[in-house]
């Protein structure tokens, strides 16, 4: 028998298998193969893409050149465009205004064979050092409400190019998901008084069972109410509406977290295909005290089908308890 579980932020309900889930071992777990070919993103090829925005380099080497750790350039294939208005205007019932963004790519190291999971903790903290920068440098244009960081991971996952990077978007709205999280965490908190994300981190240490990884500023966990297989949150640990106000202890600590998390998952699922995003506090929309930024990893091992799109309610094969036995148990 399945077991429907209610999200308590969102209010979404989840199917869970709890009678007979599918092992860690009944998924195929195809690994990533990369075809290779000429990368616009490897070291020496830098004049391939749009002119570098930052990046992590020794004071003796000029940007557009090699001797980089971290690179950031404008998306060639852009999103959203950065020139021009808004122009927010309507249509008889419908709303619309022009594509207005920015949409970067935050290059992750030099070579192409690395993937962020081979990183170490201070590479992976000097990629993090870099997604804050660049989204306390976009909030102050202001056209843009909300800076989306994500990660596709594998050509399941859409990642069009092979080379380890992650994205940031910068929209003039807040996306509907984001808007979900707001609403409901706000619920919670008029109801209750109390942040649901930090009460979701205090339950799941009083039972334990599907916590991953911890360390001074973050838990890492299987969410009770998983949408998909081996979904993993990562949570800091103190209360924080806004990513962008994170300082360099606490990087260092989310880059620990995310390194274990994803050799975790790396080892363990045969370096499946792997989505995550960093949901935040907006840019310009209140306080939103009640929100906690926290990071999102969906590993690619099942298709969403007409009955999710449907109706809304995500079946999940297997159960969170069991994935993050799992995933904890895994030697890295």
């Amino acid at each position: 028998m399945s077991q429907l579980r209610r999200d308590p932020i969102t209010g979404r309900w989840v199917e869970i298998n709890i009678s007979s889930p599918m092992g860690c071992d009944d998924f195929d777990l195809k690994p990533q193969v990369k075809k290779g070919g000429v990368c616009p993103f490897c070291s020496g090829n830098e004049k391939m893409t749009p002119p570098e925005i930052e990046a992590i380099r020794p004071h003796t080497t000029k940007p557009d050149t090699p001797g980089w750790t971290v690179r950031v350039v404008s998306n060639k294939f852009p999103a959203l465009k950065i020139e021009g208005n808004l122009d927010k205007r309507g249509i008889g019932i419908f709303d619309l205004s022009n594509g207005v963004g920015a949409h970067e790519v935050i290059i992750e190291n030099p070579d192409h064979n690395k993937d962020l999971a081979d990183l170490s903790r201070d590479e992976i903290k000097n990629v993090i050092l870099k997604y804050r920068s660049r989204s306390l440098d976009l909030e102050n244009d202001l056209r843009f409400r909300y800076i989306l960081l994500f990660k596709n991971h594998g050509e399941a996952a859409g990642a069009s190019l092979e080379h380890s990077h992650t994205q940031l978007v910068a929209l003039p709205i807040v996306p509907k998901r984001v808007k979900e999280e707001l609403k409901g965490a706000e619920n919670y908190f008029k109801y209750r008084e109390r942040c649901v994300f930090c009460d979701i981190i205090a339950q799941e240490f009083q039972e334990k069972e599907r916590i991953i990884f911890e360390n001074n500023s973050f838990l890492a966990f299987c969410p009770f109410v998983s949408r998909f297989p081996f979904e993993v949150w990562l949570l800091p640990k103190v209360h924080n509406p806004e990513f962008k106000s994170i300082d360099d202890n606490t990087i260092y600590d989310m880059a620990d977290a995310l390194k274990d998390v994803l050799m975790r998952v790396k080892i363990r699922l045969n370096d499946p295909a792997y989505n995550f995003i960093i949901h935040t506090s907006p840019i310009r929309d209140g306080s939103n005290e009640e929100f906690h930024w926290h990071l999102e990893l969906m590993p690619k091992l099942t298709n969403v089908a007409g009955f999710e799109w449907g109706s809304g309610l995500y079946i999940n094969p297997t159960s969170p308890e069991m994935n993050a036995k799992c995933l904890r148990e895994t030697k890295i």
